[in-house]
């Protein structure tokens, strides 16, 4: 028999608010969490793009403070994630006297794109500057890439197993896949999954900006992530996190828990093509669409839209498009959070598929934020303007990220 993999808690961090409740009205409302940077930093290394999408709620406002001096950025925001999304599920926090679940039978899926080197490049300017004394014993769990998914299964006693996906800008969606996985297969009952970014960082936005691939409208920063724009100059580098608790159908009616939805199929792949450019033909993201719905048992004119990746870079919005339209054909409808959210890299699969599922819970698609001219190479209905009401089936979230990795998310109402 079929297990079905249902969504019962969602939570957020992520630069239009510090939960689910403000992100989701922030997108629906047409709100930007894109600004200019603060830091020194920005013009002592004279940086071509000086705007990002920070937190919108410090983890300083969140977390006490012996907690987060022995957590990296990532590492907090993904326990703040996960402590909401575990709150909104109905579970309370594990304790000597009380377990809400059986550890043996909770896993934890939560994946980064580059993980804790933050911490490693303030760590080693304390070595340089200061010697080894000053270095922090705690360096290596707060910069492993493991980090975040290792102290949510900290917070919660959880045991059936604790999986970090490292997968460049999929990395919160195939978090989101791996979930599914452990249930469908009988490893869990409960999942906490998703991903979480925190690396705001002179040496990631140069490192981007060297390789030509974020805006540089720092003039105008609330205006400058444009996915599907002809105007388009490339994609603002963000933070967030997101993560969902998926439980087993049956685990979730048993405790009269409240589903938001279904989290359908899933569908992996890989180009093997370049290290960071999709393959020109979009093999790889079409299969990925085509496996998720397969798996979810779903029909291509089940999806009332795609809830598409598209970081705003003139290649890459367009392959996009046209991998859509290669697998679920002309009539596709797609909408971009990017717009308002900027790029969250390894959070962005994650928090991007809680706005589908909260599109699918109200009836509406929302509108892609700075979408005034479409680019007449995008042959598809892109939502712009305003959100679109519609009551929908299903829909489909694309997460793809540098080395080829390709995740879609199938997710249907319940």
């Amino acid at each position: 028999m079929t297990t079905d993999v249902v969504i019962t808690g969602l939570g957020a961090t992520t630069p239009l608010g510090g939960d689910v409740a403000s992100t989701w009205d922030g997108v629906i409302n047409g709100r930007s969490g894109v600004r200019r940077l603060e830091a020194d930093w920005i013009d002592r290394f004279d940086l071509p793009a000086k705007i990002g999408a920070p937190l919108a709620v410090e983890p300083s406002e969140v977390l006490p403070r012996v907690q987060l001096r022995r957590m990296d950025r990532c590492e907090q925001i993904a326990v703040i994630a996960a402590r909401e999304a575990w709150a909104d599920a109905g579970y309370e926090l594990p304790t000597d006297d009380s377990e809400s679940v059986d550890p043996d039978r909770l896993g934890i899926a939560i994946g980064t794109g580059i993980g804790g080197p933050v911490t490693l490049l303030q760590q080693d300017d304390l070595l340089e500057e200061h010697g080894l004394r000053k270095v922090s014993p705690l360096t290596v769990p707060m910069l492993m890439p493991n980090g975040p998914a290792a102290y949510v299964s900290l917070d919660l006693r959880a045991r059936a197993g604790v999986h970090s996906p490292a997968s460049a800008c999929a990395s919160g969606a195939e978090g989101l896949a791996k979930g599914w996985e452990m249930i469908r297969s009988g490893q869990a009952d409960v999942v906490v999954a998703g991903g979480a970014e925190a690396c705001i960082h002179p040496i990631t936005i140069a490192g981007f900006a060297q390789a030509r691939t974020l805006s540089t409208r720092n003039d105008d920063p609330e205006a400058a992530s444009r996915p599907f724009d002809v105007d388009r100059d490339g994609f603002v580098m963000g933070e967030g996190a997101g993560v969902m608790v998926l439980e087993s159908a049956e685990h979730a009616r048993a405790r009269g828990a409240r589903i938001y939805g279904r989290l359908a199929g899933i569908g992996i792949t890989s180009d093997a093509y370049h290290i960071t450019g999709s393959h020109p033909d979009g093999i790889g993201q079409t299969s990925a669409i085509r496996k998720a719905l397969r798996s979810g048992e779903l029909s291509a004119s089940d999806i009332g839209h795609v809830n598409a990746h598209a970081t705003s870079t003139v290649v890459g919005d367009i392959g996009e498009a046209n991998s859509v339209r290669k697998a679920l054909g002309t009539d596709a409808v797609l909408t971009a959070p990017k717009g308002a959210l900027g790029h969250l890299v390894g959070g962005a699969g994650a928090v991007e598929s809680i706005v589908t599922v909260l599109s699918l819970r109200d009836g509406v698609i929302p509108a892609t934020r700075n979408l005034e001219n479409v680019d007449p190479k995008i042959e598809l209905d892109v939502v712009a303007d305003k959100p679109r009401h519609v009551e929908q089936t299903a829909a489909v979230n694309d997460a793809f990220g540098f080395g080829g990795h390709n995740v879609a998310l199938a997710f249907a109402r319940s």
